[in-house]
């Protein structure tokens, strides 16, 4: 099991590094924008993400 986790976390890297990598300026301008949004709708957004991740995960275990 520590082997799985360890190989996701791998994954999420080298997923989140291929924006920054592909097109650094676009994922500048998105960070900026980002960091300009309230918090509110960053919570909702990062839910979101967790319950699709968690989602996709139970269909595809």
């Amino acid at each position: 099991m520590a082997q799985d986790l360890f190989t996701a976390l791998c994954l999420v890297l080298v997923i989140e590094g291929i924006m920054p990598f592909l097109a650094p300026s676009n994922w500048r301008n998105m960070m900026s924008v980002l960091a300009q949004t309230h918090d509110k709708n960053i919570r909702i957004l990062g839910l979101v993400s967790m319950l699709l991740g968690a989602g996709l995960l139970f269909l595809v275990r």
